[in-house]
């Protein structure tokens, strides 16, 4: 995820954006947040980037959102993946 993202950072953000990756390892679940400066897309891509990201999430009962950040000034790519079996979830 962190790959891809930072590869969609090159790809799509412009030459003159930065990104940053975020990784917080919770009790109950990892946190992987990648975030850029960049000018997002007026329309979202036509690859398969963001939807293989989604799936290798799902694969390990995570979520991943992504989308342009409320300001309109980058891009953010969320995943979450639970690190406690789903059985043993309250």
């Amino acid at each position: 995820m962190v790959q891809e993202s930072l590869t969609n950072t090159l790809k799509h953000a412009g030459p003159a954006a930065a990104a940053t990756v975020r990784v917080v390892a919770g009790p109950d679940a990892l946190l992987v947040t990648v975030t850029d400066t960049g000018t997002p897309p007026a329309t979202p891509g036509q690859g398969q980037g963001l939807t293989g990201m989604r799936e290798r999430a799902a694969l390990y009962d995570g979520t991943l959102d992504s989308g342009p950040l409320p300001d309109g000034a980058g891009w953010q790519v969320r995943l979450r993946i639970p690190t406690t079996p789903e059985e043993h979830r309250p």
